[in-house]
């Protein structure tokens, strides 16, 4: 008896020994859908437009109408010089044409006259020349006093500055009773910066230049920008696309606008910028944690019929919310998310199911879905 229960259990083990162990792994299943490829930046908020207002004239402020920090409309007044001299140059132009005008009757109804008498021969046609050259050079002169007159006109308006477009204004320069000089190395009056709408400067790589003249021209992808502590989010369009690109960073610099009503985004402001200009029809999508990085290339472990795995080949195009694309990979393959570390080619598997009886496809469509 004891020599057939010791050949028995050599028998059993030799059996156990040549049945292939099973791994337990969690895989999932490739899908074919149409997957947006999306872009992430970082971007700088900057006003759609910023002038800094100067004087045109040497004069004393003598009002201010508005306060810093005042959002101001187009063609609102802003400063007021001391406007005497100015306006006292524009009237004695308006003098000085009404003059010319009643020099200028007089001399044509003086050759109204020279011309009845040359008619009727009394004067030669030397005194008939005479009068009508008078009459000529009061009209080129009241020519001359008109378009100064218009300049006149002109230096009383610089007298007053307006707002060139509706915006914000930020710290006034100088106060009432200051003097202002013309040029370059006068004062800053007051910067005015245009903040609604409001545009948002990044950069993107080239190699989206295609994707990104498309979504400009055709105008109907979106661009969202949020805060960076990820407080507010921001709905825009692309607006601008660079005619270079940096050689250095092999990147092209874009821009989005965004409305602006409240004052939410603010200039100097860093915020994340995401938009989707592109899209991959009909790719092939599997949970990222299923791509392997091997030595030369990327692989994936793919479970066949028999519960056997075999080494697939594929070529990883975009990653994004925890699932990867891939192409050289047919959709329906079933593959190895979890447990591969202890994999071979050949090895035999066994599905389980991770907590919550969800597998990681599954998970990353709830994330996916969650992003949307």
């Amino acid at each position: 008896m004891a020599w057939w229960w010791f050949g028995t259990s050599r028998n059993q083990e030799a059996k156990g020994a040549t049945r292939p162990s099973s791994n337990l792994v969690v895989t999932a299943r490739a899908e074919s859908r149409d997957w947006p490829v999306r872009l992430k930046a970082n971007g700088s908020v900057t006003a759609l437009q910023t002038v800094d207002l100067r004087a045109q004239i040497t004069s004393v402020v003598t009002q201010i109408h508005f306060t810093e920090g005042q959002n101001v409309a187009k063609d609102q007044l802003l400063f007021t010089f001391d406007s005497r001299e100015a306006e006292a140059n524009y009237k004695k132009a308006l003098a000085q044409i009404e003059k010319d005008n009643f020099d200028l009757a007089t001399n044509k109804r003086n050759l109204d006259r020279q011309k009845d008498l040359f008619n009727q021969k009394f004067i030669a046609q030397a005194a008939l020349d005479v009068a009508q050259n008078q009459v000529d050079t009061l009209e080129g002169q009241l020519a001359v006093d008109r378009a100064a007159a218009d300049a006149a006109r002109v230096a009383r308006g610089y007298t007053e500055i307006r707002a060139p477009f509706a915006g914000r204004t930020g710290v006034i320069g100088i106060r009432e009773g200051g003097l202002v000089q013309p040029g370059t190395s006068g004062a800053v009056l007051v910067t005015i910066a245009q903040i609604d709408p409001i545009t948002v400067v990044f950069t993107l790589p080239e190699r989206e230049l295609a994707s990104l003249q498309k979504a400009l021209h055709d105008g109907t992808v979106p661009v969202s920008a949020s805060a960076q502590d990820g407080t507010e989010k921001f709905s825009g369009k692309l607006s601008f696309i660079d005619n270079t690109v940096d050689p250095t960073s092999a990147t092209i610099r874009v821009k989005a606008e965004f409305s602006n009503p409240g004052g939410r985004m603010w200039p100097g402001q860093y915020v994340n910028v995401v938009l989707a200009p592109r899209t991959l029809s009909n790719a092939t999508v599997v949970p990222a944690q299923a791509v392997i990085t091997g030595p030369d290339s990327r692989f994936m472990y793919v479970v066949g019929d028999d519960n056997k795995v075999v080494v697939k080949p594929v070529t990883l195009a975009y990653v994004d919310n925890g699932l990867a694309v891939v192409d050289g990979l047919s959709p329906g393959a079933r593959v190895v998310v979890e447990g591969a570390q202890n994999l071979r080619p050949g090895s035999v598997v066994t599905e389980a199911q991770r907590e919550g009886g969800k597998s990681e496809a599954k998970k990353g469509e709830g994330k996916k879905d969650k992003a949307a």
